[in-house]
């Protein structure tokens, strides 16, 4: 389904993880994708959307169990390839379209497993020139829970994108990408300024984010403002691709398992009926003028 402005265009894919499966501003006749194009004509995957959700937590959870409240808490793996289980249930499940217009829609997604038993919501609009999504969850099961949200966006990567995203800490991982511990964030990671992204494969979970971020693309003149009240990202860069993920989320990697738990790491515990909400918006800023192609004489 489609939800459009006279300046975006936003295609949602409710049966493939109630994801986003194009997000591009219309511009000189042209559609110049803001989150990365499709790389396959027939969407099949999650993994091949614009962006999907994240919930009940984000990311991995390590050995797929945790203690909580005097309960071993297991997960089973929910991926080929994953060890662990990665990103929650939402993201691989199909939502229901609960209300839609031009420019809005709400999705919903209701689980009755163990151990999360939940609701949750998406409600999407775009208003001008930007994509502003409030997701909430709220407690199914009959026991308290952890509960994170977040987004997994995949961005365009060009040889000059940059990346402006100030936070205080860095959580440094091992080879299993879960993380070891956190240090201040060092000068190679010091996104308080516009930095290019690294060069090599990068997977970290970043803390005291401000919850702005700013992506640039100098050769478009397109930059992407990114405003969330969660207070962690994930900075993802693959070897040899075309796009990268910086993903806010509101807790680190293996948040559950961290010294303290997860509530001591930005999750939410939620009695049964209990809702957490999370807002995400997304803003196109036109810096300078997107090059036209010239046809040849």
């Amino acid at each position: 389904m489609t939800l459009a402005t006279s300046s975006l265009r936003l295609e949602l894919a409710p049966g493939i993880g109630g994801g986003i499966a194009r997000f591009d501003l219309a511009c000189g006749g042209r559609q110049v994708p803001i989150f990365r194009a499709p790389e396959h004509a027939r969407l099949a995957d999650p993994t091949e959307l614009a962006c999907y959700p994240l919930v009940p937590f984000s990311n991995r959870i390590g050995g797929g169990c945790f203690e909580f409240e005097g309960r071993t808490i297991r997960i089973a793996p929910n991926r080929d390839g994953e060890p662990y289980p990665i990103h929650g249930s939402g993201w691989l499940s199909r939502w229901s379209v609960d209300a839609a217009g031009d420019a809005h829609a709400s999705l919903s997604l209701v689980t009755r497993g163990t151990p999360y038993a939940f609701h949750a919501a998406q409600h999407i609009e775009l208003v001008d020139t930007s994509l502003t999504i409030r997701f909430e969850v709220e407690n199914r099961g009959k026991l308290a829970m952890p509960f994170g949200i977040g987004l997994h966006p995949y961005l365009p990567r060009t040889p000059g994108t940059l990346l402006l995203a100030p936070a205080s800490h860095t959580w440094l991982s091992g080879r299993d990408w879960l993380p070891t511990h956190a240090i201040r964030t060092p000068a190679a990671y010091g996104y308080g300024i516009a930095y290019p992204l690294p060069r090599g494969v990068a997977n970290h979970a970043f803390s005291g984010w401000t919850g702005r971020a700013r992506v640039l693309w100098p050769e478009h003149g397109l930059a992407l403002d990114i405003e969330s009240d969660a207070d962690h990202y994930l900075l993802y860069t693959p070897a040899r691709k075309d796009w990268f993920c910086f993903e806010p989320v509101d807790h680190p990697i293996n948040a559950v398992n961290l010294p303290g738990g997860a509530a001591a790491h930005g999750m939410t515990v939620l009695a049964p009926g209990q809702r957490l909400e999370r807002r995400f918006r997304f803003s196109v800023d036109l810096f300078g003028a997107l090059p036209v192609p010239r046809s040849g004489r």
